[in-house]
């Protein structure tokens, strides 16, 4: 993780967290490997959200979810994550997060 905002309520008394990953790997294009590197904004709700909340920056992770909208308001994409795996005894904490 790069950057955690603060725990928050949804209106409905959902919890909400914002957050940012960085994701390095090495991904296979046009038949040649390519180094990737890049930052994505996401956010977690409900029990993925409290798993988050208070975890130091750099906390190597692995999460699932999808693309979609911050919110019905907003058309900026970020990562939903719905699934959050916290990886022991990583050293790059980039290169594990996803």
């Amino acid at each position: 993780m790069l950057e955690l905002g603060a725990l928050r309520y949804t209106p409905a008394g959902v919890a909400a967290l914002e957050f940012k990953l960085a994701h390095e790997s090495q991904q296979a294009e046009a038949g040649s490997p390519r180094q990737v590197h890049a930052e994505l904004s996401a956010i977690a709700f409900d029990t993925q959200a409290k798993l988050l909340t208070g975890r130091a920056l750099g906390t190597p992770l692995r999460v699932e979810g999808f693309i979609g909208a911050k919110n019905k308001r907003s058309k900026r994409l970020v990562l939903h994550v719905t699934k959050i795996e916290f990886i022991e005894g990583e050293i790059d904490a980039t290169a594990a997060q996803r």
